[in-house]
């Protein structure tokens, strides 16, 4: 099992590692070596069951690449993933994944991005599944309040086909309890011109440190649409643990909530309990 684990992650890191070489070797000569690198690399693979939706497994792939013929700044993004994730640029946390939510199989989609740093922006232009193209300008900036609480900010601007131009405004507020406790309240809208609507979603979520490397949480979530006629289209809470598999690159979790979902005035609100487990390998 262990042979197989390590197997797996030289051969991710390897085919990274091959596809960002040969695409930099179109640009120059310069040794990939020399600046060369893929970082953030993940792996996931997530089994989740829904009690309203049914359940679904899932295989995400990430990584971003640093190309040194290109430009030192600038890098490649590829992977898959929900499509609609990747353009619109919600947080993580705010993700179908995280929130429980059952992704239909035509939402996971191969995507290529080149992205370029200038300093607290990150310009970024790509091809989504079909291929469909898009746009994306990211801005990000952090400030301390107190000297215990932390404000971040980010702004994304983005354009596809389907939605023309479109935003995502994250704001997320952190304050630590003590070295092993902290609170974090994170919100996010995304409204594009096609809709013409506001869709947001927010978490304040409790989390307990415990040893060096694992994390419980409990987290109550909210989400609501402009124009659905009530107040929340879905609300719920749940409980996340987290924790190295194997040494630091094989993280393992497993989410439990409840929620209570009612997509429109139409609807009688619900009651639906899920579960999800996944296991993420960085490369």
């Amino acid at each position: 099992m262990v042979r197989s684990l390590e197997s797996t992650r030289r051969a991710a890191r390897y085919s990274a590692e091959w596809l960002a070489r040969h695409l930099d070797s179109w640009f120059g000569e310069t040794p990939f070596g020399e600046g060369g690198s893929v970082t953030d690399g993940r792996l996931s693979v997530d089994l989740l069951h829904r009690q309203d939706e049914g359940s679904k497994a899932t295989v995400r792939f990430n990584a971003r690449l640093r190309l040194p013929n290109v430009e030192r700044s600038a890098y490649l993004l590829i992977g898959r993933d929900n499509e609609r994730e990747v353009v619109t640029d919600r947080p993580g946390a705010l993700s179908p994944q995280q929130r429980l939510v059952v992704e239909r199989e035509e939402e996971q989609k191969f995507f290529a991005g080149f992205g370029v740093l200038l300093d607290a922006f990150d310009l970024r232009i790509g091809l989504r599944g079909g291929p469909k193209p898009y746009a994306q300008a990211r801005y990000r900036k952090a400030w301390d309040p107190s000297d215990a609480d932390r404000v971040d900010l980010r702004q994304t601007i983005f354009w596809t086909l389907d939605d023309r131009v479109g935003s995502t405004t994250a704001l997320a507020w952190e304050h630590p309890w003590s070295s092993t406790w902290a609170t974090r309240w994170l919100n996010a809208a995304t409204i594009t011109q096609r809709s013409g609507k506001f869709e947001w979603s927010s978490v304040l979520g409790a989390y307990k440190l415990i040893g060096a490397d694992r994390v419980l949480s409990l987290e109550a979530l909210a989400l609501g649409r402009q124009g659905s006629g009530v107040g929340l289209t879905d609300y719920g809470l749940r409980v996340r643990w987290q924790q190295p598999v194997y040494k630091d690159w094989l993280v393992g979790d497993v989410i439990v909530g409840q929620f209570w979902p009612r997509p429109d005035a139409d609807s009688v609100r619900a009651r639906a309990w899920a579960v999800g487990a996944g296991l993420m390998m960085k490369f």
